[in-house]
């Protein structure tokens, strides 16, 4: 993080330098009447870190970066991918040279760095997912494996009994979070905390989450809510949903960096007929969580 801050004061101090034609026509384009980031806003880049607070914005049509969104990978990881792969890349070189010429033993190294690099690229992957449109539908918000369904007697923000189902994400999982219907945003919660395994029943409480609240725009307009949970590894929440906004069911909110957890609350009712079990390994957007009939 601190790597792509320090880039993005070289990158504003050439485009105000060299660039300022650019920076006259993204002005014109953008949209919203106040600067949330601590720094100039001149083009979309600029509110990664800021993008799930409201203020200034660019349409998608006027966003010139849009492309990195169909490179395959999450867009929010190119810059630890690039980072990861020019400390790695070189070493697998590095690596493979010496064992040409010298020990034998370079090829573990060389190994190594293979292993390491195809697990950065694995890990940042963004596959094109089949939403199901079934009206009532609730669609997994993350990849991974469900390790617990609970019932809760009474959930203060959904305002009745609920149904708790949480799924634990390997490193070897698609990190990207996805909403489970087609929803409206109306809060948001972010809490810091520890950094226990995901693994860890506690962690559910005791670990730094970010909760969002939603709205199903179906009717009856159900209240749901998805935390997204840091792990050991995973020590990232990214989520650049901003309140008031609206999503298609599976549509991408944000996602979390290295292994984690994540969790789905929905509304108890009798017509519910939740379609997963414990152990169930479930897929983010295609794999339907629970069904209201």
């Amino acid at each position: 993080m601190r790597i792509e801050l320090l880039w993005g004061y070289i990158r504003r101090a050439y485009l105000k330098t060299f660039r300022r034609r650019y920076i006259r026509r993204m002005e014109k384009t953008r949209k919203g009447d106040r600067n949330q980031c601590p720094w100039d806003v001149l083009d979309p880049r600029d509110l990664k870190f800021y993008a799930n607070q409201c203020g200034y914005y660019w349409d998608k049509k006027d966003d010139p970066f849009t492309g990195r969104d169909n490179v395959g990978f999450a867009r929010a990881g190119l810059a630890e991918m690039i980072i990861f792969s020019s400390v790695l890349l070189p070493a697998l070189a590095a690596s493979i040279w010496f064992a040409i010429n010298g020990s034998s033993w370079w090829w573990l190294a060389a190994v190594v760095s293979l292993l390491l690099q195809a697990e950065v690229i694995w890990f940042f992957r963004n596959p094109k997912r089949v939403i199901p449109q079934q009206p009532g539908s609730v669609v997994s918000p993350a990849d991974g494996k469900i390790d617990l369904i609970e019932e809760i007697k009474h959930d203060d923000v959904i305002d009745g009994p609920a149904i708790k189902i949480a799924i634990f994400l390997s490193v070897f999982n698609v990190h990207i979070n996805r909403v489970p219907v087609a929803c409206t945003v109306f809060a948001s919660r972010y809490r810091q905390g520890k950094f226990l395994s995901a693994l860890k029943p506690e962690s559910a409480w005791e670990n730094e989450r970010l909760e969002l609240w939603v709205e199903s725009t179906e009717a009856p307009h159900r209240i749901m809510r998805i935390r997204q949970i840091t792990g050991q590894l995973a020590r990232r929440i990214v989520c650049w949903s901003k309140t008031g906004q609206t999503f298609e069911r599976g549509a991408q909110f944000g996602m979390i960096k290295l292994g984690s957890r994540t969790e789905l609350i929905i509304p108890k009712e009798q017509d519910l007929e939740v379609l997963v079990k414990l152990g169930d390994k479930v897929q983010a957007g295609s794999t339907v969580f629970a069904r209201y009939k």
